[in-house]
């Protein structure tokens, strides 16, 4: 076929620019069309709700609508309101069954309550033990997000132990040994009987709540972490409560079991003497409960570690058998702690209580002057913070969903204390 005379052929450059718009052209479309089939699918661009994420939960606890919640707690009328902290809301409810409940409503302006909101479902809703509170359900409605809880009438471990002018309980003997033997046995199965591995993260007075019939309730897991048994450990942001962490989990964020192992050490000696684990008055006035159990266990004085108020109305080879299980428990090496089934065994009498090791910088405190502070405070109504030493702005993360939110307590009655937790 003959040429035309004005025909040019086509350089080599003219090609390369034609071929790299083509691909240009081609990838773009092809990117448009993965971004419209991910955002077809709800994976890109749009925020997940609460109802979504908890779509893909296992979830075994009930659902109840908003309508059931606002009759139980005559439209969430303040003589109902039992509480209120950094998570929002806590009234007292009755179902149309007639069960008593506690409904805890999660504040719109608190961001740590939306994560630990869909931790505590996930967790606990696959957790069943009757020394663990018992959550009834859940309602997630437009914005509504509220946890339904069983209502306990005795309030927590601290508000009767700490508060107690406020409180009409007097724990006895008997009570307390009954206490920390529930709650020990509650985090065995936590640790190492449930079907998940659970880490707490706050074992402490406040979250151990009190039924009627004083049994113990482990309360409260918006902080908890699930321990799968091939990790050593987990390595995580540091959350908890001032007082009650582990050195290892407070300096490094190195978490595992055994950080809920010591946190329950400070709780007995806690409910052993009836002080809180640490009190302040100034700067240079910091005292630790811990460290004056340590110096009394090497002066052979454990005794005074004891209650005033117990007087001589205990077993005193309970007594001594539970505060060598809490030193045990708050051993500086976390391996050399013992799991939470040994504890149950100890504190029940089946298997010997082996020797704690000393802290070794213990002997640079003076007993004489803790002893001395420890007696001269004993008694006055302690203020909010020497409660709960609750984490600050900075590395420290206190839980906004505790068992103050739960049971602090109606302003119109001397029965509940009334709270409002930091952030």
């Amino acid at each position: 076929m003959p040429q035309r005379p004005d025909f040019v052929p086509p350089t080599e450059s003219s090609m390369h620019v034609g071929s790299v718009v083509g691909i240009v052209v081609g990838g773009v479309f092809i990117v448009l069309l993965i971004f419209g089939i991910l955002w077809k699918r709800g994976l890109l661009g749009q925020k997940k709700t609460l109802e979504d994420v908890l779509k893909g939960v296992d979830l075994q606890t009930g659902k109840f609508t908003f309508k059931q919640l606002k009759d139980a707690t005559s439209n969430f009328d303040k003589a109902n309101k039992i509480g209120e902290g950094g998570f929002g809301s806590v009234y007292k409810g009755v179902l149309a069954n007639g069960t008593v409940i506690a409904v805890k409503q999660l504040s719109s302006k608190s961001k740590q309550g939306n994560r630990e909101f869909v931790n505590e479902i996930s967790m606990i809703s696959a957790l069943q033990h009757p020394h663990l509170v018992r959550l009834h359900g859940c309602c997630i409605e437009g914005n509504q997000l509220l946890l339904v809880y069983e209502y306990l009438e005795n309030n927590s471990v601290a508000h009767a132990l700490f508060r107690e002018k406020e409180s009409h309980l007097k724990l006895d003997w008997p009570t307390r040994h009954k206490i920390c033997i529930g709650t020990a046995r509650g985090l065995a199965y936590l640790h190492e009987e449930s079907r998940l591995k659970v880490v707490h993260r706050d074992i402490k007075a406040t979250n151990v709540l009190l039924n009627k019939n004083l049994n113990p309730k482990i309360s409260d897991f918006g902080l908890a972490k699930l321990d799968e048994e091939d990790n050593t450990h987990i390595s995580t942001r540091i959350a908890g409560t001032y007082g009650y962490m582990a050195p290892e989990y407070a300096m490094r964020g190195y978490l595992t079991d055994k950080a809920d192992v010591y946190s329950f050490g400070i709780l007995v000696l806690e409910i052993v003497s009836g002080r809180n684990n640490t009190t302040y008055r100034k700067k240079e006035e910091s005292f630790y409960l811990l460290d004056w159990a340590r110096l009394l266990k090497d002066q052979g004085n454990l005794m005074d570690l004891v209650d005033p108020r117990l007087g001589s109305d205990f077993n005193k080879e309970e007594m001594i058998v539970e505060i060598n299980v809490a030193l045990l428990c708050c051993n500086v090496t976390s391996t050399a702690r013992p799991t939470m089934s040994s504890v149950v065994s100890m504190l029940e009498g089946k298997t010997v209580v082996h020797e704690s090791v000393s802290n070794p910088n213990a002997e640079s405190i003076k007993i004489d002057a803790m002893r001395k502070h420890f007696q001269s405070s004993f008694g006055r109504g302690m203020d909010e913070k020497q409660i709960e030493m609750g984490s600050t702005e900075g590395p420290w993360t206190a839980s906004s969903a505790s068992a103050h939110d739960l049971y602090p307590v109606n302003p119109d009655s001397d029965y509940w204390e009334n709270r409002s937790e930091r952030n």
